[in-house]
């Protein structure tokens, strides 16, 4: 099977097949778990649209730790019904997603034997709230529980545990360090990428669906309103059932439909990237998995590059005024010399930062720690019928949109034709066994070179052998490193780029990798113009805008991207 690209089509195609339509279903929120839902009603013949007010996986979807994990600390909470979930779905993503997703050795450095025995117990019963360190043994108890539970599923290798002097020997850790624990999860490079190909998958099948991005949801009747965010168009439709996967936001969505709920609650994540060569290769393939100086966890591996550091776990009550602020990067930075004494780092090495809101439900728990990461969906009657998403981890998202799919379809008296289980997302589609031999063949057939083809192999699977035949000539890009003109005119053309920051944030890895200077946006910003058919006026506009969204929310030095002038960014 040979993926076909998917034609482009244009924004008022898509807004005009919207316009007074009837769909049985209508989704809020273009984020992981919206993406899932319309993905997995679109496949059993529900006719579904999805509006989404800023652009996909925009939000927390973009913002994760980059982990594919059964959570191995959820143990202490009691949800072992959601580690038992998440490892089911973290063995799917591994075999339904290779390109994107791939197994992670993870190393936890461990000062003590027994303490914290009695964190899981105590917790369960809540007569304990604050964090507190792991010893060897109940690590060994939740590792054990990991090996048990995925035992014959085609899960990753058992845990095992390495003497102090073993530990110290791999990695320079604290002196008070006793033993380390070593066990498996996955890594995505690129999870953006993971919503945009299940918004392909549906295009290939020819379903009744239109996903559309900047289209916000204004009112919510038996006619829903949006308007679009671009050209502030407004059109109507009239679904039967509204699914609700905002997130953060779902409380400020039913309130378009004069429904007051107090369903979720957000935490802050903040996570730093950093240009660190020796950080990078002391890490290599493995993670390391650590607790704060507080005992609470934080994590830090190689991606792209350049090193992911993180998270915090902070209380936010407003989702939209999230960054990463510099205590938080106080906080992780000063974690990261407690684990590893002497590992410093300069201010120039932190090339970008980021954060997001994690959407939990309202709990009563005392801290955020114990909030329960597990998902649910809950019911408001009125004009029409909305489905709220509430909770989730991004490992579970194929199975909370199943949930929610299976409830809006029984209530659609609908039943289910097809599963998405065993089923490859995008380029995982009959992914090679032998890659490295794939790629010599693709290179010899499109005479692109063997490193370019294993580059678009990585990023779109095996949809790298279209684009190889399309990009057949192309000449890279100067100063973006691994990316060509043919590729950026390509994402622009078919998967609803709109601004530089859906290009740079969220369609490649450019910004996350820090890999954006003054030269490299002037000529995402030519690509980006030419296409969208800006004028001079327009296009120096956006590319003010991106620059002082660079500096205020994730952290770039202005003088490098070409921001010349900080008022703006300090009225921010």
């Amino acid at each position: 099977m040979t993926l076909s690209i998917v034609p482009p089509t244009t924004r008022s195609a898509r807004l005009d097949a919207m316009h007074g339509a009837t769909p049985k279903v209508l989704v809020i929120g273009g984020g992981i778990n919206g993406a899932a839902v319309y993905r997995e009603l679109a496949l059993n013949g529900v006719s579904v649209m999805l509006a989404e007010k800023s652009d996909f996986c925009a939000g927390a979807s973009s913002a994760l730790s980059r982990m594919v994990h059964g959570g191995l600390r959820y143990l202490e909470n009691g949800e072992f019904d959601l580690v038992r979930e998440a490892l089911d779905e973290r063995n799917r993503l591994l075999k339904n997603a290779p390109h994107l997703v791939r197994p992670l050795r993870t190393v936890v450095p461990i000062d003590s034997w027994a303490s914290g025995t009695l964190n899981a117990p105590l917790k369960f019963l809540g007569l304990s709230q604050a964090p507190s360190r792991r010893g060897a043994l109940p690590l060994k108890l939740g590792l054990s529980f990991y090996d048990i539970y995925t035992r014959g599923k085609g899960g990753l290798p058992k845990h095992a545990f390495w003497s102090g002097r073993n530990a110290k020997a791999r990695f320079p850790f604290r002196p008070e360090v006793r033993c380390a624990a070593t066990y498996y999860d996955g890594q995505v490079s690129h999870p953006e990428r993971i919503v945009t190909e299940m918004f392909e998958d549906v295009a290939r099948t020819g379903a009744h669906a239109v996903a559309l991005n900047y289209l916000e949801v204004t009112e919510i009747g038996a006619e829903v309103t949006l308007r679009d965010g671009l050209d502030g168009r407004e059109i109507a439709l009239r679904p039967e059932i509204v699914i609700n996967a905002t997130g953060a936001w779902i409380d400020r969505t039913n309130a378009r439909a004069g429904v007051q709920s107090d369903m979720v609650q957000g935490t802050k994540g903040a996570h730093l990237v950093l240009d660190h060569p020796e950080l990078r290769d002391m890490l290599g393939d493995d993670m390391v998995y650590y607790e704060n100086i507080d005992g609470r966890i934080c994590i830090m591996f190689c991606l792209h590059g350049r090193v992911l550091i993180g998270s915090t776990d902070i209380k936010v009550p407003d989702p939209d005024a999230v960054r990463c602020e510099a205590d938080e990067q106080a906080y992780i930075l000063e974690g990261l010399s407690w684990v590893l004494p002497g590992m410093t780092v300069r201010p120039e090495q932190v090339l970008h930062v980021f954060a997001g809101v994690r959407p939990l439900p309202i709990s009563g728990a005392g801290t955020t720690g114990q909030i329960p990461r597990g998902h649910f969906n809950r019911w408001t009657e009125g004009d029409v019928p909305i489905l709220s998403m509430i909770g989730g981890k991004w490992t579970t998202f194929r199975a909370f949109g199943e949930l929610a799919a299976d409830e809006a379809m029984a209530r659609l008296g609908m039943s289910r034709t097809s599963g998405t289980q065993e089923r490859p997302i995008g380029g995982g589609a009959t992914f090679p066994e032998d890659p490295a031999r794939w790629c010599a063949d693709v290179a010899g057939r499109s005479g692109l070179s063997e490193g370019r083809v294993e580059d678009l192999l990585h990023r779109y699977g095996t949809l790298a052998e279209a684009l190889a035949k399309t990009f057949a000539g192309e000449e890279m890009l100067p100063g973006l490193p691994g990316y060509s003109d043919a590729e950026i005119e390509y994402l622009i053309a078919h998967e609803q780029v709109e601004t530089l920051s859906d290009l740079a944030l969220r369609r490649t890895v450019l910004a996350l990798a820090g890999a954006l200077d003054a030269a490299a946006l002037e000529t995402l910003a030519d690509r980006l113009a030419h296409v969208k058919g800006w004028t001079d006026a327009e296009r120096t506009t956006h590319l003010e805008e991106f620059r002082n969204l660079l500096v205020s929310k994730h952290g770039a030095d202005a003088t490098r991207i070409g921001l010349h002038s900080n008022k703006e960014v300090a009225a921010q």
